[in-house]
C-alpha cells in the first residue's frame, strides 16, 4: 500500500504532464481498438460462415449465371443434403446512399439452409404465400422505420425497372455476429418478371447453395460438383462458404493491411510519448534516487519505482481507453451500419489493448531505470547542489 501511494503521488506530481500523457494513451487505445474492430468487421462474413455449406457459382465470374437446370443434377451428387439458390439483386432504395444487400432467394430451402436467420412461423407463412413479399433484418427495419405490411419500392440496376414489395417478416440473428441488414424476396417474382421483360435472362441463378450431409466431405463434394459440369457451357466453381467470403475480402486486402499497420504505428508512437515522459521524470528525480541509495535502498527498489510509475500511467490510460471504446464503437457501428453490419469489439482486441499497454509501460521505463540505477550517490547529490 505504501509503494502504491508513493507511485500515485510521484505520477501526480506534474499533473498536467501526467494528464496529457494519459490522454494520449487513451486516444491511442481508442484508435487501436476501433481500427482492430474495423478489421474484425471486415472479416465478419468469413467468421460467420458455416462449414456445412458450399457455394457453387460460374467458374468465369460471379457476373455470369448458372442455368436453373443445374439444381437437379447437383442434388444427385453424393454428400449433398439440400440445395437452394439466390441472385444478387442490387436494388436501390430511394438513393444510392441507402445501400443494403438485397437478394432474390428460394424462400423455403434458403431459410432452412440458414437457420441463423430466425423468422417467426407466422412471418414465414406470410412470406411464402405472397409472391411480392419480402423479409428484412431487424437492424435494417429499424434503420428505415419499416413495419410488417409496409410497401417497399426498389429501383433495379442489374434488373432494370421499378420493383414493388410488401414487407411480410422481420428476421433476427440467432447470434450477435449474424447480419441483420439484409433484404430477401422471392426468386420466382424476379424470374416471372424476367420472362415477360427479358426472356433470355430468365431461369438463371447467381449462386447455388449446397447443404452437406457431412462437413468433412466438403472437398470431395466440391470436386464432384465441378466435375459434373466440366467442359459445359457454364462450368462451376464450388467452394466452401468461408472461401467464397474470403474471395471478396481479398479484393480489398491492401486496405485491411494498411489499417493493421496504422493500428500498430499508433502504439509505437504512444510508446515514444510515454518514454519521453518517463525520461523527463527520471532526469528530474536523479537527486531523489541518490538520496534513496544513500539511505540504503538498493537498485531494484529504485527500478520498481520507475517501472511502477510508468505502468501506472500506461495502465490508467489503457483502462480509460477500453471503457470509451465500447460507446464509441457502438456509435461508429450505427453510423457505418450499411458497410459494417456486424461491428462489435472482440475480446481479443481488449487483450491486445492490455498487452500493448503493459509493453509500452515496461519499454518506456527501461532507459530511465538504467540511468537511475547507474547514477552514483555523489553524482546525484551534486546535481541537487
Amino acid at each position: 500500500m505504501f509503494l502504491l501511494k508513493l507511485l500515485t503521488r510521484n505520477a501526480l506530481r506534474h499533473r498536467l504532464r501526467t494528464g496529457l500523457t494519459i490522454l494520449g494513451i487513451t486516444i491511442a487505445i481508442l484508435a487501436f481498438g476501433l481500427l482492430r474492430t474495423v478489421v474484425s468487421a471486415w472479416y465478419a462474413g468469413v467468421n460467420a460462415s458455416s462449414a456445412a455449406r458450399l457455394i457453387s457459382r460460374n467458374a468465369i465470374s460471379l457476373t455470369f449465371s448458372l442455368p436453373l437446370s443445374y439444381l437437379e443434377r447437383i442434388r444427385q451428387v453424393e454428400g449433398v443434403k439440400s440445395v437452394s439458390y439466390a441472385n444478387w439483386f442490387g436494388g436501390i432504395y430511394i438513393t444510392e446512399k441507402n445501400f443494403f444487400p438485397n437478394f432474390a432467394v428460394e424462400p423455403k430451402s434458403y431459410f432452412e439452409l440458414y437457420p441463423e436467420f430466425v423468422l417467426s412461423p407466422e412471418d414465414k407463412r406470410a412470406f411464402l404465400a405472397d409472391r411480392k413479399g419480402c423479409v428484412v433484418g431487424r437492424r435494417l427495419a429499424e434503420r428505415f422505420g419499416w413495419k410488417v405490411g409496409d410497401s417497399i419500392t426498389l429501383k433495379g440496376t442489374i434488373f432494370p425497372g421499378t420493383w414493388e414489395f410488401v414487407l411480410r417478416g422481420i428476421y433476427r440473428g440467432a447470434e450477435k455476429s449474424t447480419d441483420e441488414n439484409q433484404f430477401f424476396f422471392q426468386w420466382d417474382y424476379l424470374n416471372e418478371t424476367l420472362k415477360k421483360t427479358a426472356a433470355r435472362r430468365a431461369d438463371q441463378l447467381g449462386v447455388i447453395i449446397l447443404g452437406l450431409k457431412n462437413p468433412q466431405t466438403a472437398a470431395e463434394t466440391s470436386l464432384a460438383v465441378d466435375a459434373r459440369f466440366k467442359n459445359s457451357l457454364a462450368e462451376t466453381l464450388t467452394e466452401t462458404e468461408k472461401a467464397f467470403q474470403l474471395s471478396f475480402v481479398s479484393m480489398t486486402e491492401a486496405i485491411v493491411v494498411a489499417i493493421r499497420i496504422v493500428s500498430y504505428v499508433v502504439i509505437v508512437i504512444i510508446m515514444a510519448v510515454v518514454a519521453n515522459t518517463m525520461a523527463m521524470t527520471a532526469r528530474e528525480r536523479i537527486g531523489e534516487y541518490a538520496i534513496f541509495k544513500a539511505m540504503g535502498f538498493r537498485g531494484y527498489y529504485i527500478a520498481g519505482m520507475v517501472f511502477g510509475e510508468s505502468l501506472f500511467i500506461s495502465m490508467t490510460g489503457c483502462a480509460v481507453g477500453i471503457v470509451l471504446t465500447f460507446p464509441v464503437a457502438a456509435r461508429f457501428g450505427k453510423i457505418m451500419g450499411a458497410f459494417f453490419p456486424v461491428f462489435q469489439v472482440e475480446r481479443s482486441t481488449l487483450y491486445l489493448d492490455v498487452a500493448f499497454c503493459l509493453v509500452v509501460g515496461l519499454v518506456a521505463a527501461v532507459f530511465p531505470t538504467w540511468r537511475a540505477v547507474r547514477i552514483g550517490i555523489a553524482d546525484g547529490l551534486r546535481r541537487i547542489g
